[in-house]
């Protein structure tokens, strides 16, 4: 009896540990993921390593300078002005397009898409460029405006790139809440404002919360924008410590601190939607009828001009300007080719990694689920959740230390491209896995094909898409990406982000509009093609 129970004791911790680790996974698989793994984890580690190699004096002077608590409520006052702005911006767009009798809805959606077409850095260059005395409207009117900068130009800024996102989130929240929850709050005797506050915004409140994170988290890693118009905040203050003062230790504790922040953030979300809310009768659900405007259509559509002409109009106008009637020399014009060329030659080998990585990722999660396999994939998400700056700064920390023949050339800002960009890979090729039959799989091992010959034959075809569009995503992401390149790019290679970045700093704004507008007319067909591939 005594030995009876002293094997059962000893076989529970085997097997818990048998439960979270997944069963009969191929090497060709298991391996893979956990090289990506680990080297997703490479960031935060050298990142800490770095931080820690002070003495424990200086570490308590660098935490707990007073400059650390301004920049934090300047992240933080940047970060709420957004998100404020924002939810002006695409709320009532959101609204008028799916709950009213407007006319154009389609076209209205476009074109509240489109501004993700401007990047917030080339949107700050429009910006500067409108004021000052050689701004645009000066030279057009002779009206001359104070330059827009620091606090209400960043916020200016990243508010018109960024809007698109909450409103793509609301738009389709909106369009598939239940109609007949607002029926029968009306048949209680609500009022259509009580409607809205106690029935419909708890029920957009998953939508708004997703929206303004990924808001936030994008402010929070905004490197160009802040860095135009010269505000404080830790992305700028982390590149200045960098590059110019050369104190790595105090640019590390920012990066902590900045990742720090972003975390906090991520895990408010999460308790804030702990509360769910879903359709629990066996109705039907419907849609509401669409609700005259009336009147109010007096107020909509000015609106809809202010928000259209401010986010896609003036940058339009700036570009043209100098493209047109204050044009640069020709030398610059003849550069964009060769840049486009550059910008691509990064972008798309770092693409291609990204779905290499998420390659094995996807069939761990997907075939072999487990606690561990699902720990693995979390992984793949902390390139996407770190700032930009903070992951370019820890990738600096690593090749210094432990891979010094990788500083300063192009591998390593590919490697870093994909680390940011895996989860952007992986979503898709996931979701094919997941609409791919295991069985498939079974009949072609059943009639003697290997692991090699079965994918080729079998699974891929059915990947194709998934990693397609995979690609094309992290390629599009690349090609506009500016806080890693400028820190990671060899000396003198120069993309389309750091090229307008740089002219437009040092007030050359005539020289960096071709180069803004490649990379607006490149943007504004990556979300064409993205538009064409939701209507179909």
């Amino acid at each position: 009896m005594t030995r009876t129970n002293s094997t059962s004791i000893h076989s529970q911790p085997a097997s818990r540990l048998q439960r979270l680790l997944p069963r009969h996974v191929p090497l060709h698989i298991l391996l893979p993921s956990l090289v990506v793994a680990a080297a997703m984890l490479v960031p935060l580690v050298y990142l800490g390593l770095r931080a820690f190699e002070a003495d424990s004096a200086t570490l308590v002077d660098l935490v707990f300078r007073p400059r650390n608590l301004q920049l934090l409520i300047n992240t933080l006052a940047l970060a709420a002005g957004v998100v404020v702005l924002t939810t002006v911006m695409a709320f009532p767009l959101a609204w008028l397009v799916t709950r009213t009798d407007i006319r154009f809805k389609r076209a209205l959606t476009i074109m509240g898409v489109i501004p993700l077409a401007v990047p917030g850095y080339v949107m700050a260059y429009a910006l500067i460029g409108l004021g000052g005395n050689y701004g645009v409207l000066a030279q057009l009117t002779g009206i001359q405006l104070p330059r827009i900068q620091g606090y209400v130009g960043a916020t200016l800024a990243l508010s018109l790139y960024t809007f698109p996102y909450l409103f793509l989130n609301l738009r389709t929240a909106l369009s598939g809440l239940d109609g007949n929850l607002e029926e029968s709050a009306r048949s209680l005797g609500y009022s259509q404002g009580e409607i809205l506050r106690k029935v419909t915004l708890p029920h957009l409140m998953p939508s708004l919360m997703a929206g303004w994170l990924v808001i936030t988290l994008y402010v929070l890693g905004d490197f160009g924008a802040v860095a135009l118009m010269r505000y404080e905040a830790f992305s700028y203050a982390i590149y200045t410590q960098y590059s110019g003062a050369f104190d790595r230790i105090y640019a590390a504790w920012l990066a902590i601190m900045l990742l720090v922040v972003a975390a906090s953030f991520v895990m408010l979300d999460s308790l804030v939607l702990r509360r769910k809310l879903a359709r629990v009768g066996t109705g039907v659900a419907r849609p509401l009828r669409p609700t005259p405007l009336g009147r109010a259509r007096w107020l909509a559509w000015p609106y809809l001009i202010v928000l259209f002409g401010v986010s896609i109009g003036l940058p339009v106008m700036i570009l043209g300007y100098w493209l047109l009637l204050a044009p640069p020399d020709m030398s610059f014009f003849a550069r964009v080719p060769g840049t486009f060329l550059r910008s691509a030659g990064a972008a798309l080998p770092a693409a291609l990694l990204a779905a290499a990585f998420a390659l094995p990722l996807a069939f761990l999660t997907v075939r072999y689920r487990s606690p561990f396999s699902t720990l693995i994939e979390r992984s793949a998400y902390i390139g996407y959740a770190l700032p930009p700056l903070a992951l370019g700064l820890a990738m600096v920390f690593f090749s210094l230390r432990t891979a010094p023949f990788l500083y300063q050339t192009l591998a390593l800002l590919i490697i870093t491209w994909a680390m940011a960009s895996l989860a952007l890979a992986l979503g898709p090729i996931r979701n094919s896995l997941l609409q791919t039959r295991p069985s498939m799989e079974q009949a072609a091992h059943s009639l003697g094909h290997g692991p090699v010959s079965t994918f080729i034959h079998v699974i891929f075809p059915r990947l194709r898409r998934g990693i397609l569009a995979g690609v094309v995503l992290v390629f599009v992401l690349c090609m506009k990406e500016l806080p890693i390149t400028f820190l990671l790019a060899p000396t003198g290679y120069t993309t389309l982000a750091v090229t307008v970045f740089t002219r437009t700093s040092e007030g050359m704004l005539a020289e960096a509009a071709p180069f803004a507008a490649a990379i607006v007319v490149f943007s504004s067909l990556s979300v064409g093609l993205l538009l064409t591939k939701e209507g179909k």
